[in-house]
């Protein structure tokens, strides 16, 4: 039986993964982290809810879901690596330099783990195809479309999208060296990614490449947050099998 703590319990994602660990037999829900939980929340009396990463002591977890903050998941995740929890974090904002400290301290620690920027089948497809595409289209740029209230932007699965398309162009590219007005997003790896914040939206990404009298489009769409769920699910499956911290759902595909 796999025990699990899940930080950022009472959010939107974090209460779809309450639901979806309830559902599993192999699971355990056995503590929530939330700094607004109410006082009355409807958490069965076995699970240990905690207000304050501070307040957490004589924890036995296996797995830690995190769906909280990009203020927060770095010092959770440390937090997890170092309580010998695994683990699996659904949070963005985490920069290159943070998880590159996380993997090292994983890798001390001889723990495994898994970071996704996006849990959503669609999205990672969408990934691993923009990411062949680019062998043969090497001019492209990324929009990215969430809900208003979204932290960060552009969001990670944009950025990591944008990585894989570079690291796959068959040769260097001036990408769009004739405009570099900021109208054309914040750029990575020298590709334009472009970040959209707006009311009943929730997840929805766009991969547009452009070539001689020719176009592709890319897109994928996250209607509900429960879409997000079967990643989590096939997350849980294998995260007890990582020997390592690793970047991406498509790594256990």
């Amino acid at each position: 039986m796999k025990k699990i703590i899940v930080a950022g319990a009472t959010g939107s994602m974090g209460q779809q993964a309450v639901k979806l660990i309830e559902n599993q037999s192999d699971c355990e829900l056995v503590a929530v982290l939330a700094p607004n939980m109410a006082s009355n929340s409807n958490f069965k009396q076995a699970v240990k809810c905690y207000k304050s990463l501070r307040d957490i002591n004589n924890l036995t977890a296996d797995i830690w879901i995190d769906f909280t903050t990009p203020a927060a998941v770095f010092e959770n995740t440390k937090f997890a690596i170092e309580h010998q929890i695994r683990p699996l974090i659904g949070t963005s904002g985490l920069t290159t330099e943070q998880i590159t400290q996380l993997q090292k301290k994983a890798q001390e620690q001889k723990i495994g783990g898994l970071i996704a920027p996006n849990f959503g089948l669609s999205a990672v497809l969408l990934m691993k195809f923009a990411q062949e595409a680019a062998r043969y289209f090497p001019d492209a740029e990324v929009i990215e479309m969430h809900h208003a209230d979204k932290l960060d932007a552009p969001s990670a699965t944009a950025i990591a999208t944008a990585r894989l398309i570079a690291a796959n162009q068959e040769q260097a590219i001036d990408q769009n060296s004739s405009n570099e007005s900021r109208a054309r997003g914040e750029n990575y790896a020298g590709i334009p990614v472009h970040s959209v914040r707006l009311p009943g939206y929730v997840a929805h990404e766009q991969v547009l490449f452009g070539g001689l009298g020719e176009a592709l489009t890319l897109r994928q769409d996250s209607f509900d947050r429960s879409s997000f769920m079967s990643g989590v699910k096939l997350a849980l499956e294998h995260i007890m099998e990582l020997p390592e911290l690793v970047v991406g759902l498509e790594k256990i595909l």
